[in-house]
């Protein structure tokens, strides 16, 4: 994979499961048992946008750096 299709796929992957294991964690056990899924999936929602604030940055970065080729 192309290496911008595997970080937006990193990131996704992240948030679903934080998702997945509150549901869980309230489904098969007490719902105090899915608190700190919850406060991950907050992180989650915090992390998420930087990342990918700073993958982009660094992409615009990179390519401005290459030269340019006229003809």
């Amino acid at each position: 994979m192309s290496e911008p299709k595997q970080k937006a796929i990193s990131i996704e992957v992240g948030m679903q499961n934080s998702g997945l294991r509150a549901a869980l964690a309230t489904a098969h056990f007490s719902p105090l048992a899915a608190v700190p899924s919850a406060i991950f999936s907050v992180w989650h929602n915090i992390s998420g946008p930087i990342l990918a604030t700073y993958f982009r940055k660094k992409s615009e970065k990179k390519e401005s750096n290459q030269p340019t080729v006229t003809i």
